[in-house]
Order: structure tokens, then sequence, then C-alpha cells
């Protein structure tokens, strides 16, 4: 499974199905962050333990180990390791712009509303701001909603070592990631959150899903075999999915609750067993059952959401601050927050759209330069 630097590796063609499933996530993520009541029975997160969180870290991996893969192939080490640094660099300064922007709005809006809208952890910034700040800039202190960023970050700068391993040891390499999650798990390790807040996404413990999907990514592009499709893992992975489904339905009083044990494992900071086996159960069940590229991949909807999905950093930042919005309204406006849902969530998913179809229209020219630049 090495990947000598002579090998001429070749880009893979694009799988339309990643991009529709981003736009997917993308939207789920933005009704989820909204906290309504009505469109969120329609994501998968309202019917298992996991949520699109997961999936976007192993699709991150998957993407960013296929990218440096080709990068290490065709240009040596470090060229792929500078690409990558510049992308963890641009994430930073990303998160930063985002924090500052955030943290603008949400004190705006406590100066203006008669009823300020719950800002959980944002006092910190208020109360201190230059230790705040600090903590912003080391990635520990998490105010609401700042939390997804930073755990990106960290498994960013974990690839490249990861990848390097991965070409010495072969698929032993994963013993390493998989023996972290496992400390975590059971020793409890968490960075420290700072100003009061706890760290959202335990990098210790999420870590596993980003590396497992370089580890896919790098894999598919060296050509490796497909996936698996033994009748055994279907149902090994439509248990899972049942127990994520009881779990669940136990929360909502349908049925009767889920032991303690099953409940304790789909803790969501730190990753737990349940949730990951119920988010890569997901993930391999869409793999081997939706076909690349299929007809109604080319609908109308379908094009809309891989639109998103190709511009999903961007609009990711943008559905941050339209679900507090639209979160915010329904909280100030209790008794009317079902029609403001049934208009608001509909119109914030308009705008991601069309933010997403202007990001794309500005990306033409240099799209249209690199592939006249590959013919010459």
């Amino acid at each position: 499974m090495a990947a000598p630097k002579q090998v001429a590796l070749q880009r893979p063609p694009r799988d339309v199905r990643l991009d529709v499933l981003r736009g997917w996530l993308q939207v789920s993520i933005f009704i989820a962050h909204a906290f309504g009541a009505i469109w969120f029975w329609g994501i998968h997160a309202s019917w298992g333990v996991s949520d699109s969180s997961e999936q976007f870290v192993l699709l991150s991996g998957l993407a960013l180990g296929s990218v440096f893969t080709l990068k290490r192939a065709r240009d040596g080490f470090g060229a792929a390791l500078r690409d990558l640094l510049l992308r963890i660099r641009r994430l930073y300064l990303t998160h930063v712009v985002v924090f500052v922007l955030f943290a603008a709005m949400v004190f705006w809006a406590r100066m203006t509303s008669p009823v300020p809208p719950e800002a959980v952890g944002w006092g910190w910034l208020a109360e201190d701001p230059l230790r705040a700040i600090g903590g912003m800039l080391v990635l520990l202190y998490q105010p609401a909603f700042m939390d997804i960023l930073p755990l990106f970050v960290f498994c960013m700068l974990l690839l490249a070592p990861f990848l390097w391993l991965l070409e010495r040891l072969g698929d032993r390499a994963l013993l390493l990631p998989f023996a972290l999650y496992a400390a975590t798990q059971v020793f409890g390790l968490t960075p420290p959150g700072l100003g009061g807040t706890e760290i959202g996404f335990d990098p210790f413990a999420w870590q596993l899903l980003f590396l497992l999907g370089a580890w896919l990514g790098r894999r598919a592009l060296l050509g490796a075999a497909p996936l698996p499709r033994h009748p055994a893992l279907f149902v090994l992975a439509g248990v899972v999915v049942a127990a994520g489904l009881w779990v669940k339905l136990g929360h909502y009083g349908w049925v009767v609750p889920a032991p303690a044990l099953l409940e304790d494992a789909a803790h969501k900071p730190v990753l737990g067993p349940l949730r990951l086996a119920h988010a890569l159960a997901l993930a391999w069940l869409v793999a081997v059952v939706v076909p690349r590229d299929a007809p109604w991949m080319h609908g109308m909807v379908p094009r809309v959401l891989a639109l998103i999905g190709q511009h999903s950093l961007h609009v990711f930042c943008l559905g941050l601050f339209l679900s507090w919005g639209v979160a915010s309204a329904l909280a100030l406006h209790p008794g009317g927050a079902w029609w403001l849902e049934l208009l608001l969530i509909p119109a914030g998913t308009a705008a991601l759209a069309g933010f997403a179809a202007m990001l794309d229209r500005r990306r033409q020219p240099a799209r249209r330069a690199r592939l006249a630049n590959q013919r010459c």
C-alpha cells in the first residue's frame, strides 16, 4: 500500500454521491442548529445516535487523505506537507474570523433585544476579553457553535504523520488512532475547556473517524479493492442502526428506554463506541448501496445539494449565523414558533443554496484556466 514518489497516480473522477451527501449534511446541520420542532424530524439525527458531524469528519478525512496521497506521489512529501499546512492555516484563520463575527452578532443581539437570546459560553469574552481571545487562539475556548472547526484543525495536524506511518507500517498504523481512541474511552482523556466551556468534540476520540477516512481515501486512490459487501456485514450494520433507533425512540418515550450501557456508549463529546459504530454503519451502507452515479442524482434538488456540498466549508460558516438567528427567533416568539419554523428553515436553506451558487460562479474562471493548463 505504499505510494512511492514515482508512481503515476491519477485524480479519480468526481464522485457525485459525495457532493450530494455533503450538501444534504450541510442542510441537516443547519436544521439541527436551528433547534426547531418540525423540520428536525426529516434528518437522520432524529432517528439514530449519530448525526451529520460524524459523516463530515469521516468525509473530510477521506478527501484530504486522497489529496495528500496524490500530491505526495506527484511532487514529494515536502510539497504535500506544504499544501496541507496552507489548508490548516486557511481553516484556522477561518475559525478566527467566524469567531469574531459570531461574537459581534451575539453581543449586538444582547444589546438590542428585549429578551436576549441564549448564548452559552460567550460571557467570558465580555468579562475577560484578553484571556478569552487567548483561549480562542489556542482553540480551547469554545462557546456555543464554535466547537467543530477546532476539531478539524487538530485532525489535520495529525494527517501527515499518520500517512507517513501508513507508508512505512501499512495498515498496522491504524493501531495508533485506535489505541488513542480506546485510551480516551477508558481514561477520559480530553483537553480542558476554558472560560467555563466544554470541548464539544474531544479530538483524542474524534481523530479516529478522520484518520479512518484518510485511510480509506488513500486506499481508494492506490487502487485497493472496494469495500466488502458480505451479507454478515449487512446484518451487523442493521443491528447497529436498530440499536441507535432504539436509543433515540426511548428518548421520545415511544418505546421502553434502552439500557444505560447503550445510552452511555452513544455519548457525543467523546464519540462513544455505539455512536462510532452507528456512523460507520451508515457510511458503509451508503457506500455499498448507493451507486456512484444514478439518474436521480441529476435532478434539480440533488444538483442544488451537490452545489452546496462543493462549497461546504463556506456554506457551513454561513449556516452557523443563519441557524443561530432562526433559533433565536423561535425562542423569542414561542407562540408563533411553528409558522416561523415553516417559513425560516426553507428560507435559510435557499440562502445557503444561493450563497453556494454565488461562490461557484466566482470559481468558474479559475476552474476553466486550470483545465486549459492541464490540456496544454
